[in-house]
């Protein structure tokens, strides 16, 4: 089993201020717990409660001890501000901060907390020290609200604690004409993510240097079951298609070095078909699965982009092209009417055939066309054959994309949607997207602000974690599909008065 994605462990530790009776945070604490593990989740319940600095290291030493890697700090009462974020500082991971809402008008005397208030010290505390933390958009609540906000928090811790453990190993150059993804990679150091760069010759060495292996038989009979009798089109190929899996594992493994996880970036034409012998779409669909991405055409941000989709859906990514509108005619035929989508909001999402197995509707191992017209001429494929393709099945979908831009900074975008059981009668990995707006998004966002074809793609609407992260992130430019009505700051105004 590929362990590629981190395990969140989540400790609570409650807070107190000492003019305030300090069994409302401890009741208030395991009602919290109690409530999070009645549905279904499991955290650690540190026993010191925080009043003072002099609790803190106690406090935090105990989550330590537990293995917790991600923390939720609780005002059970107003809490005391300078402690409270101190914890946040001291504690090596990402923190959510929460606070309990009064029970009941009955006891507003001897046991009203003011956590609501107390919030504010803590957001100004925060931000005084320059603490990044997580903060839900309404962060007072009863157990059960802070249960749920909890469970909200989870996915982002777990993109957090990943991407802070991230290497990105890349092999070879930005083809020729696709500059448009080779952004400055400096903002990604400044994240805390590694990047290591090779070239393509080492990666061929290390193939050539896997021939034997014994394992390639038992990858093999995988790729074969998976693909089934009638996806499996070119049975011969699959041992050599195994024998790079296994290659590109092992590089995983002997190169992370310090970091905890990895993604892969790989020049995947024009050279490397004939000298590999094959296309690594399917390979790269394998082992995106399984929560390592290989981003196609050396796209550094698009492999950390998918990285972040897999931690927070906890299911398979794609990395597809924003590629192609869709005719008019199959809008009229098999859209208009059945679902409530302007032509505008429609595009195909494309790529070669990287999309992996579970998230196309019928998946078979095909050959790239546009290189076979390039590198063969047309003729019967051979060394082009590798890609997995089909339509994409239907679901709901969130584009998204983080990317470094000219000046080294770094900016983003989510737009959620859904892919429609429309047939693209195309081929690759594709599929037909709706995305409210999109026509505008694409024309305000994506050109205005120069982002590159490629997008991420999760199958689940996950817009509000992602969002959560951007922002834990310090991103200050995070854009988004904007509803009718709402203007683009680059947008005509008289655009829409039509």
């Amino acid at each position: 089993m590929i362990n590629n994605i981190p395990q969140v462990k989540l400790g609570l530790i409650a807070v107190s201020r000492d003019c305030f009776v300090i069994s409302l945070s401890r009741e208030r604490r395991k009602n919290v717990a109690k409530s999070f593990s009645e549905a279904g989740g499991s955290l650690f319940e540190a026993p010191t409660i925080v009043e003072n600095e002099n609790d803190i290291q106690k406090a935090v030493q105990e989550v330590q001890e537990a293995d917790c890697n991600a923390l939720v700090v609780f005002l059970g009462n107003f809490g005391p501000e300078t402690p409270e974020t101190l914890i946040a500082k001291k504690f090596d991971g990402p923190v959510l901060f929460v606070a309990a809402a009064e029970e009941s008008y009955k006891n507003l005397i001897g046991g009203r907390g003011d956590a609501y208030c107390g919030m504010l010290n803590c957001s100004y505390n925060l931000g005084l020290r320059g603490i990044p933390a997580v903060i839900p958009s309404y962060p007072v609540g009863t157990a059960d609200d802070v249960a749920k906000m909890i469970s909200d928090f989870i996915p982002v811790a777990r993109a957090v604690i990943g991407l802070k453990s991230l290497k990105v190993i890349t092999f070879g150059p930005r083809p020729q004409d696709f500059f448009a993804c080779n952004a400055p990679i400096q903002p990604l150091y400044d994240l805390g993510i590694e990047v290591q760069e090779n070239s393509e010759l080492d990666l061929l060495e290390a193939y050539k240097a896997h021939s034997t292996d014994k394992r390639i038989p038992e990858i093999t009979e995988s790729m074969a079951k998976e693909l089934g009798q009638k996806g499996n089109t070119y049975p011969d190929l699959l041992p050599r298609l195994a024998q790079f899996e296994i290659t590109l594992l092992d590089l995983a493994e002997a190169n992370k070095g310090s970091r905890s996880y990895v993604a892969f970036a790989d020049k995947c034409w024009p050279a490397f078909p004939e000298a590999f012998g094959f296309e690594p779409c399917y390979v790269n669909s394998r082992l995106t699965e399984h929560g390592i991405p290989v981003a196609c055409e050396v796209d550094i941000y698009g492999a950390i982009s998918e990285y972040i989709g897999a931690c927070i859906s906890g299911d398979a990514v794609t990395l597809l092209d924003i590629n192609n509108s869709v005719p008019r005619d199959l809008y009229e035929e098999q859209i208009k009417g059945r679902f409530p989508y302007q032509l505008s909001d429609t595009f195909m999402g494309f790529h070669c055939g990287n999309t992996p197995f579970c998230k196309l509707s019928d998946g078979k191992m095909k050959y790239q066309l546009i290189q076979n017209r390039l590198l063969e001429k047309g003729g019967k494929p051979d060394f082009t054959r590798g890609t997995l393709e089909g339509d994409i099945a239907p679901s709901d979908v969130t584009l998204f994309r983080l990317q470094g831009t000219a000046n080294s900074k770094i900016s983003c975008y989510i737009a959620q949607g859904k892919v429609l059981p429309v047939a693209t009668h195309s081929f690759g990995s594709i599929g037909v997207f709706a995305i409210p707006e999109m026509g505008r998004f694409y024309r305000n966002v994506l050109i205005e602000k120069h982002f590159p074809h490629h997008g991420a793609v999760a199958f689940h609407q996950i817009g509000k974690p992602l969002f959560t992260l951007f922002r834990y992130l310090g991103l200050k430019d995070i854009s988004f599909n904007q509803p009718k009505g709402m203007l683009y700051e680059s947008e005509n105004p008289f655009e829409q008065s039509k």
